[in-house]
């Protein structure tokens, strides 16, 4: 299965429910490949710590996305495979192909030359390596984040909790409809899952039960907000690894058991 999490707002959660949902799978026994797409490298970095950390001072993580999407700008190069930039985690069936900054400013180019199939020809490729492939996106609706959407067979969408996200929600399903009608006919909506969730503040639940009577696939259980998810952070340790018994944890498991349900 390939899913994609896209949210075109920053500060929704993408990493950290990509991270920690293929956590989940790997930790399940599950052969789990995430690929990180946007530029800041949260998930590479929430994932290999220090080792996928860049500066002026400091060489990036090599090999990494942006040198995937690089090569198809030179006919001097012969093109690797997406498989030769996969990563091993420390997490037993956990895999990475790192995001790097370069990707700003490639971008363009690569819309000039049109390669907007060429992740998804590389990632079926990779699909019979992997049970689950996951990929994080930018907070944008830009060529990567397009990029993705053909790629992938689901789509998982964090919804924080405040009208500006609700607003932006309708903007977002469109673009992933038209998307799905345009390029890529196996591409559904699998869910939107409710980040950051304060269940004793009204309006959060107001708002998810307007959603589902509106008919959106609401996923549950919503997450809840929690410090856990700093110290994670912070140690490079999925919820999974870090803190297997916290109630986060627990709501994280109980999605991933859901979408593996359906």
């Amino acid at each position: 299965m390939r899913r994609v999490v896209f949210n075109q707002k920053g500060g929704v959660g993408k990493s950290s429910i990509t991270v920690n949902l293929a956590a989940i799978s790997a930790a399940r026994g599950r052969r789990t490949l995430i690929l990180d797409l946007d530029p800041q490298c949260n998930a590479s970095q929430y994932l290999l710590g220090e080792a996928a950390e860049f500066s002026r001072d400091k060489p990036e993580l090599s090999p990494n996305v942006g040198q995937f999407f690089a090569q198809s700008l030179s006919f001097k190069l012969k093109e690797r495979p997406l498989s030769e930039f996969v990563h091993p985690t420390a997490f037993p069936n956990l895999f990475l192909i790192p995001s790097n900054p370069e990707l700003r400013e490639i971008e363009h180019l690569l819309e000039s030359k049109h390669k907007i199939y060429k992740l998804a020809a590389a990632l079926r490729e990779l699909s019979d390596s992997y049970d689950e492939i996951f990929i994080d996106t930018p907070p944008a609706f830009n060529f990567y984040t397009l990029s993705a959407l053909i790629a992938a067979e689901r789509c998982l969408i964090p919804f924080d909790c405040d009208a500006f996200s609700r607003r932006a929600l309708y903007t977002l399903l469109e673009n992933v409809e038209e998307t799905s009608k345009d390029h890529n006919n196996t591409l559904v909506v699998e869910g939107i899952i409710i980040n950051q969730y304060q269940p004793r503040a009204s309006l959060p639940a107001k708002l998810v039960e307007e959603l589902k009577a509106e008919g959106l696939p609401v996923l549950s259980p919503p997450l809840p907000s929690s410090v856990i998810m700093r110290e994670s952070h912070q140690l490079s340790l999925p919820l999974i690894h870090h803190a297997p018994k916290h109630k986060l944890t627990a709501e994280f498991v109980a999605l991933f058991d859901n979408l593996s349900a359906v």
